[in-house]
């Protein structure tokens, strides 16, 4: 399993975190994207990377808000 970050490709992320699904699902971004990045696809998508990124963490750690979302899972 890899660190997933920004660089990261978002089908790595489901690959690597199946659970993510449901919120690229709900902030509709294709998870078949032809390999973008995630902050490729948030920039296309106009969401804030950070509100993103905290949204996949809590889903990675079981729903729960981390102190530090930033930090790594």
């Amino acid at each position: 399993m890899t660190e997933c970050s920004l660089e990261t490709s978002v089908p790595d992320w489901v690959i690597d975190h199946p659970e993510t699904l449901a919120v690229f699902q709900e902030l509709g971004i294709d998870c078949s994207c032809g390999g973008k990045s995630l902050g490729f696809a948030c920039r296309e998508q106009g969401l804030s990377e950070k509100h993103v990124l905290t949204k996949l963490h809590e889903v990675i750690n079981g729903g729960f808000h981390t102190a530090n979302p930033s930090s790594p899972h």
